[in-house]
């Protein structure tokens, strides 16, 4: 007797406002047919005055999961039966999974930064200085979860000084870092013993790929870390002028990865294909 054949597929995506340039589509689903998972990750336009009404429709239509993009990361939380512990210290989630019919929000930008740090830039965070460039979502998962991971000082520096201030209150109220603000100044200067430094700012990303946070790229010094966030391009002229400095440089196209490939087991079980993935984004990003 011949098997039946099932027309339907598991369903995951993402909810933003605007959502129609979001890539991470490209890679979850080049991941899921690498696997020949009958899976599919939909990119979905929802307003923020019906993000209520969509998380009912994820538990009735049965998704197995989804990504939270702005402005919907903070706003979530209080529609999910449960979140992780480093998710509600950022307060935000921008991943969603099924576990016994409950929705368990988790943040997985900070988790992919420190595997991009740990496996691409064998670099342990444990008793390391930090200098992160902003204070807005992708900072606060990113310092939050290498002050978990035992950073010894983090530095914010930012523009804004009650955004920055607010970041160096979370961790220190929350983590056992030691963190500290500094005002963003034109020509900055890098502290002296920085072991990483970190663009944690859209500055640079596609389309205003000419753009360079303004440093004084003199104080980056040889065996340095410098990482950048932006994925789009993947090596920006940040990373370059730090590259040519010396530096060891990490591209934001491992941590959108990595991050992609935590939320891809968390949905399926399964192990995410990184380098079928990777490949995927970054031949998408070189169309642009």
């Amino acid at each position: 007797m011949k098997e039946q054949t099932s027309y339907r597929k598991e369903l995951t995506g993402v909810f933003g406002y605007p959502v129609d340039e979001n890539p991470t589509v490209v890679m979850i689903e080049a991941g899921f047919a690498a696997l020949n998972l009958p899976w599919r990750y939909l990119n979905l336009k929802v307003p923020p005055k019906d993000l209520a009404a969509a998380v009912t429709g994820l538990r009735a239509m049965g998704f197995r999961g989804i990504n939270l993009t702005i402005p919907h990361k903070c706003e979530v939380i209080k529609h999910l039966d449960e979140v992780a512990d480093d998710a509600r210290i950022m307060g935000a989630v921008n991943t969603v999974y099924v576990q016994d019919g409950r929705l368990i929000g988790a943040n997985t930008d900070g988790k992919g930064f420190l595997r991009a740090l740990n496996d691409d830039a064998r670099l342990n965070p444990a008793g390391k200085k930090f200098v992160v460039l902003g204070a807005g979502g992708a900072a606060r998962a990113i310092t939050v979860e290498l002050a978990l991971a035992g950073a010894a000082e983090i530095v914010i520096v930012n523009r804004g000084e009650a955004r920055g201030w607010d970041l160096v209150a979370l961790l220190l109220n929350h983590t056992g870092t030691h963190a500290t603000y500094q005002p963003w100044s034109d020509n900055l200067a890098i502290p002296e013993g920085t072991d990483v430094l970190v663009n944690a700012t859209s500055i640079g990303l596609y389309p205003d790929v000419h753009d360079m946070p303004s440093l004084d790229y003199t104080t980056i010094t040889p065996g340095m870390v410098v990482c950048d966030v932006i994925p789009n391009p993947p090596q920006t002229r940040f990373l370059d002028a730090a590259k040519a400095r010396g530096a060891i440089t990490l591209d934001g196209l491992g941590m959108l990865v990595y991050q992609g490939a935590i939320a891809f087991k968390l949905w399926t079980g399964y192990d995410a294909p990184v380098e079928v993935m990777k490949k995927a984004l970054a031949a998408e990003f070189a169309a642009d």
